[in-house]
């Protein structure tokens, strides 16, 4: 059947003029795109071996590898991060003996901005979200008895990257695992804290720097871990659209591939260890849509713009995590059905690893139950629904292939306008990508209001409900235990070994040099997290968000 084909268009018209004409409200989806009552081989657009290809050729349309999940099943992770180290390890150990094959770290807040579990300013903030870690004695407890041979961990971290990576390694080589051997990914995207979270510590520029070195330390030493995963998954955890979350993780990605061509590193010994950390939300068809649109751009920019030769260059590897924006607190059980449907959209998107939120999270992290009903979603999908028996199963789908095209050339023109604008890290500094976020997270929020978008629980059959049981809860002893750690360490450690160690740090910093090394270094000897943080803070100073953003 042609695509033109005059009697289909014909019988088409026919078919519309006497069920769809005045009689179907006009729906979009989740991002404003228009769909359509009725999709046929007239919405087609293009040649096969064009857009879509064979899986595991380029454009990667349909999947970066040959069978996907019929030779490898995607890597299951759970992110979880309890206030110690000590109660964290216990959880990661539980969750490796239920059949987790990858392990996320969540890290509490003052972690992420540099701080000790001792300062002042940040005390009721330790261990609330995720694991404090203060030196490297915590990141020892946190993988005791976990062969870091044998699992890749991934880290949600991001302004102190070079601190946690350098732990990560001296784990590696106690427990005699060379830092070639260990398989990994730092979250590492500082561009996106400026916009969409705002766990930046020090300026973009020496920001970007510090991404730089952790490029080239990894090329050299340890070159099966992932040094940047560009998270568009915060991005629309803000507020944006799937095809802002898309083209603004890209946009970022090419300033940090052309901070590592700025620094004479090969496109083509980077590049395949770049990856993304995305969101599936509820917008089922467009999110799998999304993701096949992803990975055709995607190859197209690193093939066409930056000249990459390698094939696993143009490969769009990516992580991703079931929505938090999308639970309920209200009737919590529905965010079940919600994390499986986010599932299975990224499971047929085509993703290399994931993790499943749990019921839980619309009132706090996750109790150990809620955790393992995660874990199980993603199990029964893998081995018991059939969908991993066959590549790309929703391909040919006429509203699937017509809504990857239509999200492939919104991508591409919302990446053009602000490269018009002067690019990414311009229009973040004049707020405008802020700015743009805000008003789709704003239309969300009317939209929810005023009933046009359904949220069963919450504006559409709504139930009276009490405070659920059994949830977890932040404990106050936590932090004093992880104080008199961090003591107990400070008063055993050779503060002199420290002492030098920082001021190599420093004295790196100052002269521009990589400074992945020094920071190894400050970390063997147990220097903490805020100590390191205060000598990259004193050279490259920190930074103060404008006021007049918005």
């Amino acid at each position: 059947m042609s695509l033109n084909d005059p009697k289909l268009a014909a019988q088409f018209a026919e078919w519309e003029k006497a069920n769809v004409d005045g009689k179907v409200e006009p729906a979009t989806t989740a991002s404003g795109i228009p769909v359509k009552p009725l999709y046929t081989p007239l919405d087609l657009n293009g040649d096969y071996s064009g857009k879509l290809g064979m899986p595991g050729e380029y454009p990667y349309t349909r999947g970066v590898y040959p069978l996907m999940y019929q030779s490898k099943l995607w890597t299951m992770r759970q992110y979880s991060g309890y206030a110690t180290a000590k109660e964290s390890n216990e959880r990661y150990k539980l969750l490796f003996e239920q059949g987790v094959t990858g392990l996320s770290v969540a890290f509490d807040l003052p972690t992420q901005m540099g701080y000790d579990s001792d300062d002042s300013e940040i005390e009721e903030e330790v261990g609330r979200v995720g694991v404090a870690i203060d030196t490297l004695a915590d990141m020892e407890l946190l993988f005791e008895g976990i062969p870091l041979d044998k699992i890749s961990t991934s880290f949600t971290i991001n302004a102190i990257t070079p601190i946690i990576l350098a732990m990560y390694v001296a784990v590696g080589e106690k427990q005699g695992v060379s830092p070639e051997k260990l398989t990994g990914t730092t979250q590492n995207d500082i561009l996106k804290e400026y916009f969409a979270r705002g766990a930046f510590i020090f300026p973009p520029v020496p920001a970007l720097k510090m991404i730089g070195d952790t490029y080239e330390y990894c090329s050299t030493k340890v070159p099966k871990f992932v040094p940047v995963s560009v998270c568009g998954y915060h991005i629309r955890e803000t507020g944006s659209n799937a095809v802002q979350e898309i083209a603004y993780a890209f946009l970022n990605a090419m300033v940090y591939i052309d901070n590592a061509l700025e620094r004479g590193l090969d496109i083509d010994k980077f590049a395949p260890r770049i990856s993304f950390n995305l969101s599936s939300n509820m917008d089922f068809f467009e999110e799998v849509a999304k993701f096949r649109a992803a990975r055709r751009v995607w190859a197209r920019i690193l093939k066409e713009r930056y000249g990459a030769k390698d094939p696993r260059s143009w490969k769009f590897l990516f992580f991703a995590g079931t929505a938090g924006s999308t639970l309920t607190a209200q009737q919590p059980d529905n965010n079940i059905i919600r994390g499986t449907l986010e599932t299975l959209a990224l499971v047929l998107g085509g993703c290399q690893s994931l993790t499943v939120n749990t019921k839980d999270e619309g009132h706090t992290i996750p109790t150990a139950e809620a955790m393992l009903t995660a874990l199980r979603t993603q199990q029964i999908i893998a081995y018991e629904s059939g969908i991993t028996n066959t590549v790309d199963p929703l391909a040919g789908s006429y509203y699937v292939e017509s809504l990857t095209d239509v999200l492939e050339e919104k991508i591409v023109a919302q990446m053009d306008e602000i490269e018009v604008r002067g690019g990414m890290v311009k229009s973040i500094e004049d707020g405008y990508i802020q700015r743009s976020i805000l008003k789709e997270a704003m239309k969300i929020a009317r939209d929810i209001d005023s009933g046009r978008r359904i949220v069963i629980g919450v504006n559409r059959f709504q139930v009276e409900e009490e405070q659920p049981v059994h949830l977890h809860t932040w404990e106050s002893d936590k932090v004093r235990d992880q104080q008199e750690r961090l003591a107990k360490v400070k008063n055993s450690r050779n503060q002199a070994d420290v002492n030098r160690t920082l001021d190599v740090l420093r004295q790196a910093a100052l002269a521009g040099e990589n400074i992945m090394e020094p920071i190894l270094e400050a970390v063997k000897a147990y220097a903490t997290v805020g100590e390191m943080t205060k000598v990259l803070k004193e050279v490259y100073g920190t930074f103060r968000e404008p006021r007049d953003v918005f």
